[in-house]
């Protein structure tokens, strides 16, 4: 038989934590001794305590029922105390709270439900590869915005062309960044609601890495920035703050008429999250600003560790203020996805390259802090040997 295979698809490249995965399986499975610096995956343990929180959820009589894709109000509530408390943010749980499966999943269907064929979004580049990939399954064209190492990193907003904002139905990045490590001030999350409101493009600002900020920063959230809930959402996740990217909880927070439209999408393609983990959740937000502020010690370490064993070669590297990568020029003259096969070829360290994470992630590689200190010196300890 001769099969036929959507269209929509032909176009979207391998996804690149699959393709991580598989190759770093391949070289295990080869006999190599192999560091993975290519994921963001937390090595620690979520709190103790939510092992013992999800057993009894799980437990109960009503438990194993279909849930709802609005999620229990206590959870949505729970999630809008937490807004007032860490980011000074007043959201109605009614209308301008959800849950998610995992922030990938809801930056995904957003774009189902933002972007028709022939549309645009505004994307941030270097960026998470769901800011890409979102689009294009929806049939929709991702439009640049370059992230330059002498504009800290942040879009200009200001070169956006009228066409290019005409064209658009949703802007998307997220600070601190991935894969820079870059941080944003409250005055630039004010620029970027501007930009929304101003040039009618909804913004969509992923704020994943929120809780794990050093040397005094405090990420500010972009619903905090006057009109910010008017002008958008943000997607806020308990994967990286509390170690559980397994668990797939998290939120789309903000624009009351933008999640009631997610929302009508995923009542037509999933059935919401399991009651039980959404009453985990609960207690999981409120271990957020302790149990996160233990895991910012232990990256700090680690990124203190990195950028330490570049300097003593000379490659400078700013050290990030925020999330869990180190953003690292490649070798003068060779392209990040080459330098990224010979690390893995020649050293058995597995990173990823900027150019996977767009065009302007080109000449730079990010390097994840997610192993335990010891493999991380010794994967820093073979990197070395390949810029000299």
């Amino acid at each position: 038989m001769s099969m036929r295979f959507s269209r929509r698809l032909a176009g979207l490249p391998e996804y690149l934590s699959a393709m991580l995965n598989r190759r770093v399986a391949e070289a295990r499975a080869a006999g190599v001794d192999v560091i993975s610096l290519g994921i963001g995956d937390p090595d620690m343990q979520p709190p103790a305590e939510l092992f013992d929180v999800f057993d009894r959820e799980t437990r109960r009589p009503d438990a194993h029922q279909y849930p709802t894709n609005r999620g229990l109000r206590e959870l949505r509530e729970a999630v809008a105390g937490h807004y007032a408390r860490r980011f000074g943010v007043v959201l109605d749980p009614e209308r301008e709270v959800i849950p998610l499966l995992g922030a990938k999943e809801g930056l995904a269907h957003l774009c189902l439900a933002q972007l028709d064929a022939g549309d645009a979004a505004l994307v941030a580049d270097p960026g998470y590869p769901v800011y890409r990939g979102g689009p294009a399954i929806a049939g929709a064209d991702a439009i640049a915005l370059p992230l330059r190492a002498d504009h800290g990193f942040l879009p200009d907003l200001d070169a956006v062309s009228d066409a290019d904002a005409r064209r658009s139905n949703l802007l998307i990045c997220g600070y601190p960044n991935n894969p820079t490590g870059a941080v944003a001030d409250p005055a630039f999350m004010q620029r970027l609601a501007r930009f929304g409101l101003d040039r009618g493009v909804p913004i969509a600002h992923d704020n994943a890495y929120a809780e794990l900020t050093y040397d005094g920063y405090v990420a500010p959230s972009f619903l905090a920035a006057p009109d910010g809930v008017e002008a958008g959402i943000e997607v806020y996740s308990l994967s990286k703050a509390l170690n559980m990217p397994g668990w797939r909880v998290a939120f789309a927070v903000g624009n009351g008429a933008m999640l009631q439209n997610l929302t009508r999408l995923k009542t037509n393609i999933d059935s919401g999250m399991f009651l039980a983990l959404q009453r985990t959740a609960i207690a999981a937000v409120d271990m957020i600003g302790p149990f996160s502020a233990q895991m910012s010690a232990i990256y700090l370490r680690r990124r203190d560790l990195v950028c330490a064993a570049l300097a003593a070669i000379g490659v400078e590297v700013e050290p990030p203020r925020g999330g869990i990568y180190v953003w690292v020029p490649t070798p003068p003259g060779i392209r990040s996805q080459g330098f990224a096969d010979r690390l893995l070829d020649e050293a058995g360290v597995v990173v990823g390259a900027g150019s996977s994470y767009g065009e302007f992630g080109e000449g730079y590689m990010r390097l994840s802090l997610t192993v335990p200190d010891d493999r991380l010196a010794e994967a820093m300890e073979r990197i070395v040997t390949l810029y000299t």
